[in-house]
Order: C-alpha cells, then structure tokens, then sequence
C-alpha cells in the first residue's frame, strides 16, 4: 500500500518537475494497455513477461484529476520495461514511464507530450532483491 501511494504521488506532484518533452515526430506505439489504479500491476506484469515489457492506462481519481488539472488531451499512460533480471526469482530492475499527451503546464504557451521515468528494483512480493547479482 506504501508503494502505491509513493507511486501515485510521484505521478500527480512530479510529472511537472520531470517533464520530458517528445520530439513531435516520434512515432508512439501503441499496445494493448491495461486500466490500473497504481503501477504496481504493470510492474508485475513485466517481471512475469517473457518479453519483460507491460502496458498499462492509470485510471481512477488521481488519474482523472492530473488530467483535468493539466487539461491534458490523453489519459495517462504506463510503459514498464525489464532493463535486468536477477538471480533472486522473481525480481528485476525496472524502468517505470508514464507519460500523457496534450499537457498544459502553469505558464507554457503550448500542451505538449509530458514523461516522468524511473528506475526500481523489484520483486514479485513487493519488496526489493535481497541481492542485485
């Protein structure tokens, strides 16, 4: 529950603070996305992937408030990638996105893509490796 919390924080109070923006003609994929109230789904589903990646869409409260107050053009989306696997089963480092399109910070003249990007050690228990060999 502590995580989840953590996550949704960091997604509603640190998307302005870590905005990235997208080159305009970036090509997006899109995949197949799961509708989760946390990350923590998506998470998982990656550390069980055979491919090591999940998809997922924040929905919910916090999701429907970051995108008014952003006056944003797509609902928030979450992209997890496996950059490594540890010998603990069950556990690996991953690289958490979230990202929304059409966001108008306070003072820009123009929305534009927003990100925020992570890096997390975890494990299928919710806890980090006990070793990261």
């Amino acid at each position: 529950m502590k995580l989840t919390m953590v996550l949704l924080a960091m997604a509603a109070f640190a998307v302005p603070a870590f905005a990235i923006p997208a080159v305009a003609d970036d090509p997006v994929p899109m995949y197949p996305r799961t509708p989760v109230s946390d990350a923590r789904p998506v998470m998982l589903a990656a550390i069980q992937a055979s491919n090591g990646e999940a998809h997922g869409m924040l929905t919910g409260d916090v999701a429907n408030a970051i995108t008014q107050r952003f006056g944003a053009t797509s609902p928030i989306f979450i992209d997890v990638t496996t950059e490594r696997r540890y010998q603990q089963p069950g556990c690996s480092r991953l690289k958490v996105l979230f990202w929304q399109d059409g966001v108008l910070l306070p003072g820009a003249k123009a929305s534009r893509k927003q990100t925020m990007e992570f890096g997390i050690n975890y494990c299928l228990d919710g806890l980090p490796p006990k070793s990261l060999l």
